[in-house]
């Protein structure tokens, strides 16, 4: 017998594999349950009838294949399984006295391949009469899956470069990032006549900026975007050299590779003095932010998203538009981390209303939108191609089609990579993956009016337009 607090799991000898995975597995599984507080989910879950089905109805993945393994409820009676046999006095009492069901290496073998077919996108939730939360229980199951090493190639590495190699997930030098934004500065002289620059390791800056890191290496244009944004409305910002990576995988597969990740941001901020996180354009790098409060405490900086900072500045009147609006239909995607809950959906539409002449919405869209395909990480797995765009990401090409939009705007650096794939393997040619702030490089008006008097400075500027309570991670 095994121990750990209240939790306990038994097994005989005999029944363990040679590579005593079982045995690591169920090891990880009491410590998660000591320490954590996933014990109050997986308690009301196992003691609910978790099979009734009603899921399927909002599951892409199950629309597209029909295997019953792709049912959301049955995926997450695999874990929900093993928690009743080791973990409630019910169960280990039914083993003692009839035998039955024993963790192996097989089973913890399909639980892998099962809940990395999911991409924790979380449709389900809504659709389940009983509230489980099957995206909460892929989660879990994926971090215990994690501690006896079975993980996803391209999720490991990135984490190990970001904790313990050069330090972000695409491994850009401090020099490399250095030159890409000197050329950024080129272009954007070229394009305005006039000096936008890309600030480093400025102190006691009001936010300090977080993108996905891939962003220095693929969205130019997003990255001018932004740049353009925080020169026109003056904000005060900065980038740190100590840390200048927004993307947590962690949040796919592992709690404490989350918090180690998180930790790292909290703490470039409080080195460089700065007042908030200012987050690009990710989806997910923005829901781990919002974990910043659970692991940095009361005096934990507070999170913004770049949206929700040009939404600010469009309704406070201190964001200069051309006449011209972009021409060609426009429509936008919602990245389920940063839609599903409702916390970022209605700022980039009223943005795009504001500058684009022609904007449709996608069907289903907000907290009920389509799943990109590559959620949960699984867009960094490039083996797995085929299911991504091809099972996975079909009923969004479908989608796409259907609005007859020439722009996609998807605000999320993984959502951009799996849908411009989506695009080019289901015959969308004409269509184009854009950011948000993609389109606001084109319709800014740097030489329109000054967003705020000249005797302030740029970080009264910033305080001044942005109340500490709003837009923060506490609301």
């Amino acid at each position: 017998m095994a121990r750990s607090g209240k939790y306990s799991y038994q097994v005989e000898p005999k029944a363990l594999e040679v590579t005593d995975r079982p045995r690591k597995f169920l090891e990880a599984f009491a410590a998660v349950l000591k320490f954590g507080n996933y014990h109050l989910a997986l308690d009301t879950y196992a003691s609910l009838s978790a099979k009734c089905g009603r899921c399927v109805s909002s599951c892409q993945l199950y629309e597209t294949t029909r295997e019953p393994r792709d049912i959301p409820c049955h995926r997450s009676e695999l874990l929900l399984r093993v928690y009743r046999r080791y973990f409630t006095r019910a169960g280990v009492m039914k083993a003692r006295l009839f035998g039955g069901f024993t963790l192996t290496d097989q089973y913890l073998d399909e639980m892998a391949e099962a809940y990395y077919r999911c991409t924790a996108c979380r449709r389900c939730k809504a659709a389940c009469p009983l509230g489980i939360d099957h995206g909460l229980v892929t989660h879990l199951a994926r971090w215990l899956l994690a501690e006896i090493d079975l993980i996803p190639k391209a999720l490991l590495v990135a984490v190990r470069e970001q904790l313990e190699g050069v330090g972000n997930t695409s491994a850009i030098p401090v020099p490399g990032l250095r030159d890409t934004c000197e050329f950024l500065e080129e272009e954007l002289q070229e394009m305005f006549g006039v000096e936008i620059k890309f600030p480093f390791d400025v102190e006691q800056s009001e936010y300090v900026f977080f993108p996905a890191v891939s962003d220095y290496l693929l969205e130019a244009d997003t990255l001018m975007g932004n740049a353009l944004m925080m020169h026109v409305t003056g904000g005060s910002w900065t980038i740190g050299t100590g840390n200048y990576d927004g993307i947590n995988y962690g949040l796919f597969y592992s709690d404490r590779m989350m918090e180690r990740i998180v930790r790292k941001v909290i703490a470039e901020v409080r080195r460089l003095k700065g007042r908030k996180v200012l987050v690009g354009e990710c989806g997910h790098a923005t829901r781990s932010a919002w974990f910043i409060p659970t692991f940095g405490g009361p005096d934990a900086p507070p999170v913004v998203n770049c949206i929700q900072y040009a939404h600010r500045m469009l309704e406070a009147g201190k964001l200069p538009l051309k006449a011209e609006r972009i021409e060609g239909r426009v429509t936008y995607h919602d990245p389920c981390n940063i839609a599903r809950n409702g916390r970022i959906t209605e700022e980039p539409r009223e943005i795009l209303k504001a500058i684009c002449r022609d904007f449709v919405e996608m069907t289903p869209n907000r907290s009920e939108n389509l799943c990109c395909g590559g959620g949960g990480g699984t867009v960094s797995i490039d083996e797995i191609r085929p299911f991504r765009t091809g099972l996975m990401g079909k009923r969004k090409a479908d989608q796409i089609r259907a609005t007859g939009a020439k722009y996609v705007v998807a605000p999320c650096a993984n959502c951009k990579k799996q849908l411009r794939e989506v695009c080019e393997d289901n015959g969308l040619d004409e269509v184009e993956v854009v950011g948000l702030h993609d389109l606001l490089l084109k319709v800014i008006d740097v030489k329109g009016p000054p967003t705020a008097p000249a005797e302030q400075s740029q970080s009264e500027v910033g305080q001044a337009s942005w109340p500490d309570n709003e837009y923060d991670t506490q609301r």
